[in-house]
């Protein structure tokens, strides 16, 4: 094989795997729009540029989380500088999440928005306790962020929250709402998503002003270890993928 065609080659599969990463993205705001964790302005979603792992693809400023195609996705350097697209880049977004992206290699993906239950959640700065089988996907896999300050657009505030992420897949942002990253798009969309419904669950237990049974550390490691994988994450998401693309395939555009 030449040099040439190697080249080719190469080009030909970071070009798939962007477009892949790209549609699952365009898709998963889709899905956070129909879920309602849309809030004015407020939200981002990221993926990292599989050729260019430096830059990372964001949702416009601006543009209704519902609306959006694969080619309205901004790609945004490490200066913040949009290389790629047409529209505004949220400051916040930029800040929190080319820290969270610097931070961690093994980062493609990452999600926030303020939805309900995650912001009412955020409200009471504390994580969430192993109550269920799906709050055990989280066990020892988040941490809470204490330290509300206002919209993050300062670096040093950004840097901050990345490094209260550590290693995790989840971060509770007191007094604002979740983040939650994975190794691929569909991951971190997952866990955005069952990450909003377990604070929820969990606000509705405290409702009846009785204590939860906590699931044993050992039950709750070993359930974490069964629905709190990557792979987990990964095909969870599936069904939603296969749902939204069938009823809204202009996503792909």
């Amino acid at each position: 094989m030449s040099s040439r065609t190697s080249v080719t080659e190469t080009s030909k599969m970071f070009s798939t795997l962007r477009a892949e990463r790209k549609t699952r993205l365009a898709g998963a705001l889709r899905l956070f729009a129909r879920l309602g964790y849309d809030e004015g302005v407020a939200g981002h979603m990221t993926a990292r540029d599989p050729e260019y792992p430096e830059m990372f693809w964001v949702n416009p400023f601006g543009k209704y989380f519902g609306h959006i195609k694969s080619s309205d996705l901004l790609l945004v350097d490490h200066k913040g500088a949009v290389v790629q697209g047409d529209g505004l880049v949220n400051q916040a977004a930029f800040a929190i999440h080319s820290r969270v992206h610097r931070a961690r290699p093994d980062v493609v993906a990452a999600a926030h928005t303020h939805s309900q239950f995650g912001k009412a959640w955020s409200a009471l700065g504390r994580p969430i306790s192993p109550i269920t089988q799906d709050a055990c996907a989280f066990y020892e896999d988040h941490a809470v962020f204490g330290e509300y300050t206002g919209v993050v657009l300062d670096a040093i505030e950004a840097e901050k929250i990345a490094s209260s992420l550590g290693s995790l897949k989840a971060l509770i942002l007191q007094n604002h709402g979740l983040l939650t990253v994975g190794g691929s798009v569909e991951e971190a969309t997952w866990w955005f998503i069952a990450l909003e419904r377990v604070c929820q669950v969990e606000l509705l237990v405290r409702q009846t002003g009785l204590e939860p049974i906590m699931i044993p550390h050992d039950y709750a490691k070993a359930t974490h270890q069964q629905v709190g994988s990557a792979i987990a994450g990964w095909f969870s998401f599936q069904p939603l993928w296969e749902k939204i693309v069938q009823e809204e395939p202009e996503l792909l555009d």
